[in-house]
């Protein structure tokens, strides 16, 4: 099968054929229809050496072929994958709270992923979605899962007024689901045209350009106060520190963006202001469900996130592209 693997770190990925994956016992072998393209794959390829990685976690596929033991599947399903594979007998997994498994292995880093015709999963991984969920909607499961967990995990009141710094997927994703929640107001933070044009159709109230205004002054002026509910969702150096450098006496700082390198922020602004901060990453199942239900039912539509598409002809260089600021938020691979 072709699949988009790693040559070096740095380095442009290389289309190729790869052997075909097989379902091992309780797994299911699925034909990948849609993946998207992920910020986090575009760090990893970075900093990882590792040829021959198959990169690739949003994955929306059609079950192609049962492992051993499997019979609640059947061939022709279709599904999108949760991708962390746990040992699904310790409280992480049985809770639904895969990331926290001291085995848990991630698609596209310790198990092939989604830039492939063909991947494998466990088969307690894949969540059956309806035909009311088309291929690249079903690809934002995944990172609009992120979002419902990040907010999840944001203690606020319902309808508080929210403000987001970064209009990249992450953050569309949580603008998207802080609106369908309640929230009276959700302002999004960047600096990118492209990006706050996007957050306005996902449902933010007020869009703001950091580098021409005042961030905490434009979110005081349309809220009536400064922000007690702040989620950073780039993962830059710095953002930590703006987030807090904005945020209300009080207030709560979810951290969403994933910074891979080192950061500094000046914790006598957290302390004169007693921040609470929190730190999130992945989801949980729980997650999942939640967002499939209500794309199923319509409640959420976080179509315009998908700002373009690759066959694995132009993968390589499309991937490269993402690497530098652009104005697109999700790109999907249709292998």
């Amino acid at each position: 099968m072709r699949a988009a693997v790693t040559e070096s770190a740095g380095g442009l990925l290389a289309v190729t054929d790869v052997p075909d994956p097989e379902p091992g016992p309780g797994e299911l072998l699925v034909r990948v229809t849609a993946c998207g393209l992920c910020g986090s794959d575009l760090h990893l390829s970075e900093v990882l050496d590792l040829p021959g990685l198959v990169l690739g976690h949003e994955i929306c596929a059609t079950v192609a072929e049962l492992g051993q033991g499997v019979n609640d599947w059947k061939v022709g399903e279709r599904i999108v994958g949760f991708p962390l594979i746990g040992c699904e007998t310790c409280d992480a997994c049985r809770s639904g709270a895969t990331s926290k498994c001291s085995q848990a292995a991630q698609l596209g880093l310790a198990r092939p992923g989604g830039f492939a015709e063909y991947t494998t999963l466990s088969a307690s991984s894949a969540f059956r979605i309806p035909t009311s969920i088309d291929d690249h909607i079903g690809a934002l499961v995944e990172p609009l899962a992120v979002a419902h967990h990040a907010l999840d995990c944001t203690p606020r009141a319902t309808d508080e007024p929210i403000l987001i710094i970064g209009g990249g997927p992450v953050g569309a994703a949580v603008a998207a689901w802080a609106r369908h929640l309640g929230a009276r107001e959700v302002v999004v933070s960047d600096p990118v045209a492209r990006r706050r044009e996007l957050a306005e159709h996902l449902g933010a109230t007020l869009t703001i350009d950091p580098i021409k205004e005042d961030v905490a002054s434009a979110f005081a002026k349309q809220c009536g106060a400064l922000p007690n509910v702040v989620l950073e969702c780039v993962g830059t150096r710095g953002m930590i520190q703006h987030s807090m450098d904005v945020a209300a006496v009080d207030a709560q700082v979810t951290v969403v963006g994933v910074c891979i390198g080192p950061d500094d922020f000046m914790p006598l602004v957290g302390l004169q202001k007693e921040l609470l901060t929190k730190f999130v990453l992945y989801y949980r199942k729980a997650d999942f469900t939640a967002t499939i239900a209500a794309l199923a039912s319509g409640a959420l539509d976080p179509r315009p996130m998908v700002t373009g598409t690759t066959s694995f002809e132009d993968l390589p260089d499309r991937f490269e592209a993402l690497k530098n600021p652009v104005d697109d938020c999700k790109v999907i691979l249709e292998p």
